[in-house]
């Protein structure tokens, strides 16, 4: 497979995967990136993106059980995959030595 760099969304998105852990699907992970990011997410272009990083193989997806409240449709819960987790850290480590880098005067002027 070959490395590509994350899109902003997609950091996000799989940023909030790993914090909800084993209840990550669609609208919660919705739901916790309006609440910590205080940003409008659009389930449609959510749901395109968690399919797009599935495809990528960061995450993978698994159903859970029918739900009569959901009239018997099933979640699809969503965790991040080994390679998710390096192009996390990735990531995490790139934004960081840029942000090292930036010499200190820039911010205390």
């Amino acid at each position: 497979m070959s490395r590509s760099q994350l899109g902003e969304f997609e950091e996000v998105v799989m940023l909030t995967v790993a914090i909800l852990t084993m209840d990550a699907y669609g609208y919660a992970i919705a739901q916790e990136i309006e609440k910590r990011l205080e940003r409008k997410v659009s389930i449609g272009s959510l749901q395109t993106v968690l399919i797009r990083l599935e495809k990528k193989g960061y995450l993978k997806s698994r159903l859970g059980e029918t739900s009569n409240l959901r009239g018997g449709k099933r979640k699809r819960y969503y965790e991040l995959t080994h390679t998710g987790k390096v192009s996390l850290k990735a990531a995490k480590e790139q934004r960081l030595s840029l942000w090292n880098a930036i010499p200190d005067f820039v911010f205390n002027s």
